[in-house]
């Protein structure tokens, strides 16, 4: 039972983390706040000037501002419905024994150790390439016309590409969750004769509740910054289709 010497003591020895922890937080988010209100030029800082609200009203009547607002939605909601959707049929696939199965949980894993610029450039120029891609020869072998991704829908093909990227977080998070499950229940569902469809909606997908939100709550957290595919693919165009806060901003 803790007593109160040891409760301070505790308190006493997380101080120093929590504090530095703290300052790595607030610093920069109290300098964010302090420069919106400044007219700062990086290439003379000695001209910056009192804006006052100015950079705030220019962007919420920015046209192509809140734009980007309806584009940062449909990005995050497209990636967040394929990583979930997908990483809980991996998931359930890596659950089952089958040959190999190691080599494919390293392969499923892979993307998620890719650089964001690498891989924009690999869909880019290896797979979405209107002339030379891998989708235009698959859709040429088969008698159809081959798709220009990024001219045609470029916010599509983003979501692609970012979705790639975080399918393999969502599915390892889903595969842990999954195989945490009670094995007393599966096989007490198995003895009653519980139908495939029912054992997973009814036992596997609520157990998957917290996974699920975990997985949106972090993959949002990180959505919202995304920014290298975009500038290597399409850079924010054409005409601003695919254009972000984070991007505009940048550019």
């Amino acid at each position: 039972m803790a007593t109160k010497q040891t409760r301070v003591l505790a308190r006493v020895s997380v101080a120093p983390s929590v504090t530095v922890l703290f300052l790595w937080m607030i610093v920069p988010l109290v300098m964010t706040i302090y420069f919106s209100f400044l007219n700062y030029n990086l290439m003379d800082t000695t001209a910056t000037t009192f804006a006052g609200l100015l950079n705030y009203a220019y962007f919420l009547t920015d046209a192509a501002f809140l734009g980007a607002i309806v584009n940062t939605r449909i990005l995050v909601g497209g990636v967040l419905l394929i990583t979930v959707i997908g990483g809980i049929l991996l998931a359930l696939l890596m659950d089952q024994p089958f040959f190999g199965q190691g080599i494919v949980r390293l392969m499923v894993i892979a993307p998620f150790f890719v650089m964001p610029t690498v891989s924009a450039l690999v869909w880019k120029n290896l797979l979405m390439h209107p002339v030379s891609g891998l989708f235009a020869w698959i859709l040429q072998s088969v008698g159809l016309q081959p798709i220009d991704w990024f001219a045609d829908a470029p916010l599509l093909a983003i979501i692609f590409i970012v979705a790639w990227q975080w399918l393999p977080f969502a599915t390892l998070i889903l595969l842990t969750a999954i195989q945490s499950l009670d094995e007393e229940q599966k096989e007490a569902a198995q003895m009653d004769g519980t139908p495939p469809l029912s054992f997973f909606f009814y036992i596997v997908l609520p157990h998957l509740a917290r996974a699920i939100t975990v997985v949106i709550l972090i993959q949002t957290i990180f959505l919202l910054n995304v920014f290298a595919e975009i500038h290597v693919t399409t850079q924010g165009g054409p005409p601003r289709l695919s254009s972000r806060p984070t991007s505009r901003k940048m550019m």
